[in-house]
């Protein structure tokens, strides 16, 4: 653990599986880190835990569709806590829906959770970051990044518009010393919800064989830790016996 990082570190969509596990890898290296969720008690325990060992976390409410609640959210960090250092988007709207069971108004709601929260989280994160000329800014991808599947288009077409504003975002502000990056889990990831809903009687199972939230997190600190002359921008991870 590297308890002289001085900076700040946010993640926006801190859940009880891949946030919260980012939430744990990032503190562990000295930094303060904020996790957001729209209802943030719920992140009191997490905050609890990782203060009991005296990492600096905090755990806030922030709707990031709403772009007043995210330009206050990270104005808060930069003059109360540190400048933020790395912003990391990780909010899902993983809904099932067929195509004549996609109203406009779930349409529009997938598509402002998983890309134009995105779009407010990447903007406000480069508008603090290129002044000082360094920073770090990661998002979040799913397999319905690079392509769509049966019952998942609303959520297809959100999640390609994220990729798709975050090569942009790459393009342009990593000339600038600004490294941003995309991580694709093409798997379904370890959750309760999974094991109960999806690998509830399965026998034939593999070690290692369902993505575990502590090793997504380790792949968003390698990728913050890039030298520049080798950043990545996207990196996908699945488990070793899975199909692709």
């Amino acid at each position: 653990m590297n308890q002289n990082n001085s900076g700040s570190v946010l993640v926006v969509g801190a859940g009880d599986a891949i946030g919260s596990a980012i939430v744990r890898r990032f503190a562990r290296e000295g930094y303060s880190v904020i996790g957001v969720r729209r209802k943030g008690e719920q992140l009191q325990p997490l905050v609890d835990e990782l203060n009991a060992k005296g990492l600096k976390t905090y755990g806030w409410t922030c709707d990031a569709r709403k772009e007043e609640e995210v330009v206050e959210l990270m104005e808060r960090i930069e003059s109360e806590i540190a400048p933020l250092d790395t912003v990391i988007f990780n909010v899902g709207a993983n809904v099932p829906l067929k195509v004549l069971e996609t109203t406009s108004r779930k349409f529009q709601k997938i598509w402002e959770m998983a890309c134009y929260a995105g779009f407010l989280t990447g903007r406000e994160a480069a508008r603090h970051m290129l002044p000082r000329g360094k920073g770090t800014i990661l998002f979040t991808g799913a397999t319905a990044s690079v392509r769509g599947a049966a019952g998942f288009g609303a959520f297809a077409m959100a999640k390609h518009g994220l990729r798709a504003w975050v090569q942009s975002m790459a393009r342009e502000l990593g000339p600038q010393n600004i490294h941003v990056g995309h991580l694709i889990i093409d798997a379904a990831v370890d959750t309760p919800w999974i094991q109960e809903n999806v690998l509830k009687g399965v026998s034939d199972r593999k070690s290692d064989d369902i993505v575990n939230p502590d090793s997504i997190a380790e792949v968003f600190w390698q990728m913050k830790e890039q030298k520049r002359d080798a950043w990545t921008f996207e990196q996908d991870l699945r488990p070793w016996v899975e199909r692709w």
